[in-house]
């Protein structure tokens, strides 16, 4: 079983570490440390509200008692680059022989001297966001898809859509459903064993490499949840959204989002969630009916009784399932999705 450390210097909290958070959310028993500095002393529970005691440490060579086998970038810059600080780690992790995971767009495999340092050392550098090779050309075979797709999409960055559609993933599992989760980024990449780096593709190619996801599942699949990525309203991040909103041409989709959260990842303001709703259910029309089938808040700032008003404030507003799929019930939400994918049977 591997023994994961998360690199997370200055960005271990909620929203900064996404993979490493994931990890510590999914995979509790393999993770043994993170290393942020700024957190030394505390646990994962303190600094997360989950995570049991997980320490967090202030450099790598605090982790050597507890055996770590594999190092991983926890946290998702903008840009997607490593700092001379994190790379010191990553260093020091390649000569006591530890095998790197990273979800940069900085390709560890690129680096010459990590390169030798890892053959030296016997230790293997595995780059999440390598975009598939060659690449792969839509063909629009949507149009004779047999089972239905979910995307999740969001208001912002941030905002739970990996989270989203893995609990939705696993949760139909439970109720004997054939569903299959895509990933599309490095955490979802790294949780699943599979799936594509969307935002590492060139633009011609993104849509063909997420309907080449989507037609390499079986034939008896009952669901696919795609992830999402950024936001088609966030000026930074909404050519990605496109991208796979066209490329998995989906029946139904997700919104997440932070209520509270009023300036998105670009600074700009976030606009009205209706009407962000009805973009993409208009960008979809051109192709094909799709609709929304709920939205999920992230709450983590709330406290319990506030968490419980949102959500029912935004249910009336929006007359969809609304919930906290991490810390509330979630049947109403699921019923929802069975009772749609029933309809493809």
């Amino acid at each position: 079983m591997p023994r994961y450390v998360i690199l997370a210097i200055g960005s271990f909290n909620y929203i900064h570490s996404k993979t490493g958070n994931m990890l510590i959310r999914y995979c509790n028993d393999k993770v043994v440390a993170i290393i942020d500095p700024d957190k030394a002393g505390k646990t994962a529970n303190q600094v997360l509200g989950w995570g049991g005691h997980i320490p967090c440490v202030s450099s790598f060579k605090e982790t050597t008692d507890f055996s770590p086998s594999h190092l991983v970038i926890g946290s998702a810059p903008q840009g997607g680059t490593l700092e001379s600080k994190e790379l010191i780690e990553i260093k020091h992790a390649i000569d006591s022989g530890c095998n790197i995971i990273s979800g940069m767009h900085f390709l560890l495999n690129d680096d010459i001297e990590l390169v030798k340092r890892a053959k030296d050392n016997s230790v293997t550098l595995t780059d999440l966001r390598k975009p598939p090779f060659p690449p792969k050309f839509p063909k629009g075979t949507w149009k004779d898809r047999r089972f239905p797709v979910i995307l999740i999409v969001g208001s912002d960055c941030d905002t739970g859509k990996m989270t989203v559609a893995w609990e939705i993933t696993e949760s139909l599992k439970k109720k004997n459903k054939n569903v299959k989760f895509v990933g599309t980024g490095q955490t979802g990449i790294l949780l699943s064993g599979g799936g594509v780096p969307i935002d590492a593709v060139v633009s011609d190619f993104m849509a063909g490499e997420i309907e080449y996801c989507l037609d390499r599942l079986p034939k008896d699949t009952d669901l696919a949840i795609v992830e999402g990525q950024g936001a088609l309203n966030n000026m930074f991040y909404s050519g990605v959204t496109l991208g796979l909103l066209h490329g998995c041409m989906p029946d139904f989709l997700i919104l997440t989002h932070e209520p509270g959260r009023t300036i998105d990842a670009a600074d700009h303001p976030i606009p009205d969630l209706g009407a962000l709703m009805d973009m993409h259910i208009d960008l979809l029309r051109p192709f094909k009916e799709a609709k929304f089938l709920g939205i999920n808040l992230l709450t983590l700032k709330l406290d319990d009784i506030r968490a419980k008003k949102t959500i029912e404030s935004y249910k009336a507003e929006y007359n969809l399932p609304v919930t906290d799929i991490v810390r509330y019930n979630k049947e109403e939400y699921i019923d929802e999705i069975e009772k749609e994918i029933n309809k493809w049977n």
